[in-house]
């Protein structure tokens, strides 16, 4: 009895009753009988025809074995936990926004540009932000505050 599909049509009852009665689920249990058959199929062993239902059942019942094990280590999610990722409405907000500011950055000379962008993301104090640009400590924060003030609007 080598033909796969006569071993499928005579032992395929069998495996999904043992597999049913192993996890009481039907869709379980035919995605056991399922994987069974798929495991027997890329098996290259052969199969004793003695000892085929015996091979069948316990291929199912580690099979069912795995999926308890999986089954433990999972967590159920509660219903109230928000999504804290930004829906397709506020990435499209976020994103005219942040076109929104890069082109109100273009619009500042590049000099209060170079030193708003120093100071607000690369987090440099005034002292290295005059060095940088060769102007004068005093002269850096008024561009920075100039810059800031002229993104507000």
């Amino acid at each position: 009895m080598s033909d796969f599909s006569e071993l499928y049509r005579r032992y395929a009852p069998d495996v999904f009753r043992f597999a049913l009665y192993l996890t009481g689920n039907r869709g379980d249990a035919e995605d056991i009988t399922s994987e069974t058959f798929v495991r027997l199929w890329a098996s290259s062993e052969p199969i004793r025809s003695q000892t085929v239902k015996g091979y069948l059942c316990t291929i199912a019942r580690n099979l069912f074995l795995q999926g308890m094990r999986r089954q433990s280590r999972r967590v159920e999610l509660s219903e109230e936990l928000p999504d804290k990722a930004a829906g397709p409405q506020e990435r499209a907000e976020q994103r005219d926004e942040l076109e929104r500011v890069i082109a109100c950055l273009q619009k500042l000379p590049e000099l209060d540009r170079a030193a708003l962008l120093m100071r607000a993301l690369e987090d440099l104090p005034y002292e290295e932000i005059a060095l940088a640009l060769g102007i004068s400590v005093a002269s850096a924060k008024v561009k920075v505050h100039r810059a800031r003030l002229a993104l507000e609007q």
